[in-house]
């Protein structure tokens, strides 16, 4: 008996089994729906859409970095225990593989259904909650960075080379591990003084003159600390101007800069990306 793409699509809608396990339910029972229905609950498939109304605040984050391309995505899980299940961690590098190396979104079809049939097996309500690609030109190298055994923070960051000869570099290697790590560490809010948003600097200096305005002090002294705490303030969020997390003294422009000399070439930070899992988005 011929399967209807409609009949598939309603029975997966229904139960929240894997297209191929509901055109296979539907064969098995000749076409009738119902009977479709109770193959896949007998096979502990219909349950994904019963538990789709759990709560998934705990994930894993997962990387892939390859020579011109990279991706990081969140696989989100209701209980930490499964976010160290051995085959929720496998399959999350496959899927993030192949997300990135065939580049499909996050709700592509086909990763949707391999995502069911996992918390089918496993028992628990999970999904791809976010997924970021990043194509990298010749001159520019992904670094990636998973923190802990439950993988709960992972941290995709870009370098950009003066001549692709330092991809190789094991100077280069280590600072982009090190910067990683940074970010993993210190969450910075931007990546430079550039990019932060002129309201966001508007509502700061704000801030910053209502408590100097406290202080009893001339106006040109007021002016000064405003744009002294402000300073300070794009210090502390920005990554480049932050303290490098190995030495605190230097700057991470600074080791940037330090490291460049080292090797014979610049080394810039170009993006980076920091997942953890749960977090409010």
């Amino acid at each position: 008996m011929a399967i209807s793409a409609a009949d598939v699509k309603k029975l997966r809608e229904k139960t929240g089994a894997g297209m191929m396990d509901c055109k296979k339910a539907l064969k098995e029972a000749d076409g009738d729906f119902n009977r479709a229905e109770e193959i896949l609950k007998e096979l502990g498939l219909a349950a994904v859409a019963k538990r789709s109304g759990r709560s998934t605040d705990e994930g894993r984050i997962f990387t892939y970095v390859g020579d011109d391309v990279a991706g990081i995505m969140e696989i989100s899980c209701e209980t930490d225990f499964v976010a160290r299940n051995e085959e929720f961690a496998s399959t999350g590098a496959q899927l993030v593989e192949d997300a990135v190396v065939q580049n499909l979104p996050s709700d592509d079809e086909g990763l949707v259904n391999r995502v069911n049939e996992l918390a089918a097996t496993i028992k628990e309500n999970m999904t791809i909650r976010r997924f970021q690609r990043k194509e990298l030109s010749a001159n520019q190298s992904a670094v990636a960075y998973i923190h802990g055994e439950a993988g709960s923070l992972g941290v995709l960051l870009t370098l950009e080379l003066s001549s692709p000869e330092l991809k190789g570099n094991e100077a280069v290697a280590t600072l982009g591990k090190d910067l990683a790590m940074h970010a993993a560490a210190f969450s910075p809010l931007y990546l430079n003084e550039d990019a932060v948003e002129s309201s966001y600097l508007a509502e700061q200096e704000k801030i910053f003159k209502a408590q100097a305005e406290n202080m009893d002090k001339p106006s040109h002294v007021i002016e000064g600390i405003i744009k002294g705490k402000l300073k300070k303030h794009l210090k502390e969020i920005c990554f480049t101007e932050q303290g490098f997390v190995k030495d605190d003294k230097r700057s991470v422009a600074q080791v940037l800069k330090d490291t460049g000399k080292e090797v014979g070439g610049d080394i810039k930070l170009v993006d980076y990306i920091v997942f953890r899992a749960g977090e409010e988005l």
